[in-house]
């Protein structure tokens, strides 16, 4: 079988990897950013990276680390500018249902946050999502079933609220 090349794959994946990124993080520059990052390593080594089974599984997970080093580094920041008692930014609250679900999700775990995306947004198996993550499925699994609890715990005690 011939190996992709890297230009078919870009057209094939840009936009669901964009997407991924987006349910993510939940702006859309940075998801743009973050697929943009993950495509650049990929295309620096797509004489190895394009003979895989699944490029599209090794180029979402270094999308996800580089979400995740993103988080970690702003969580840095945040805090840094809570020590000099920064003036907090204004949140603005979403109208629409799946914004406030996409929301929810954010505010899990990362990497039940990053399972929940990629169950629900990229239509992956457990199995697939474990790859992605850098985990066994066993521990995808588990990080999918605790978000979930999560999750709905979190959008009911919002609905708890809004009555």
């Amino acid at each position: 079988m011939a190996t992709e090349s890297f230009d078919a794959y870009y057209r094939r994946d840009y936009r669901s990897l964009v997407g991924l990124a987006f349910v993510l993080t939940g702006s859309h520059g940075v998801a743009e950013d973050l697929a943009q990052d993950a495509l650049t390593e990929a295309h620096k080594r797509w004489s190895k990276v394009g003979g895989y089974d699944n490029p599209g599984a090794w180029v979402r997970h270094v999308m996800v680390n580089k979400s995740t080093s993103r988080f970690r580094r702003l969580r840095s920041e945040a805090k840094s500018m809570t020590r000099l008692r920064a003036r907090p930014t204004e949140v603005i609250e979403p109208t629409e249902r799946s914004a406030e679900v996409w929301t929810a999700v954010r505010s899990l775990p990362t990497r039940q946050a990053q399972a929940i995306a990629l169950f629900y947004w990229e239509d992956l198996s457990v199995a697939e999502i474990g790859e992605i993550l850098g985990t066994s499925t066993e521990t995808a699994k588990t990080h999918l079933k605790r978000g979930r609890a999560a999750l709905a715990q979190s959008l009911e005690s919002f609905r708890g609220e809004a009555s």
